[in-house]
């Protein structure tokens, strides 16, 4: 198991990436060469992201649910799916604010 999964994280990588310069913006595919804006990048990072915690907590409650319910278990179980709010909440409110400010920029012009 990886000890430090945020250093892989696509969000990460993705912001590691914009922040440099090297991320592809609008016209050119995203960062990923997907063929999308640098926004769209962004979102499939958040997506990418969220579906790694969310396969986490799938298995730790199977885990569970197959016998396994230590209290150690639960507990793993109950800060995996606190983290899956944290993130899920940081997510919407990077879009929500990235949105805005892109609405804001398109009013201007």
């Amino acid at each position: 198991m990886n000890n430090n999964p945020v250093n892989s994280s696509p969000v990460l990588t993705f912001v590691g990436r914009s922040s440099i310069g090297s991320a592809s913006v609008g016209r050119t595919g995203g960062s990923d060469g997907g063929g999308g804006s640098w926004y769209e990048a962004m979102s499939r990072a958040w997506g990418q992201t969220l579906d790694t915690q969310a396969s986490k907590i799938t298995s730790l409650s199977d885990t569970i649910s197959g016998g396994a319910d230590q209290p150690s278990n639960m507990v793993k179980l109950t800060a995996e799916s606190l983290k899956m709010q944290f993130m899920s909440n940081n997510a919407a409110t990077s879009q929500n604010s990235v949105g805005q400010a892109l609405e804001t920029l398109g009013k201007r012009q």
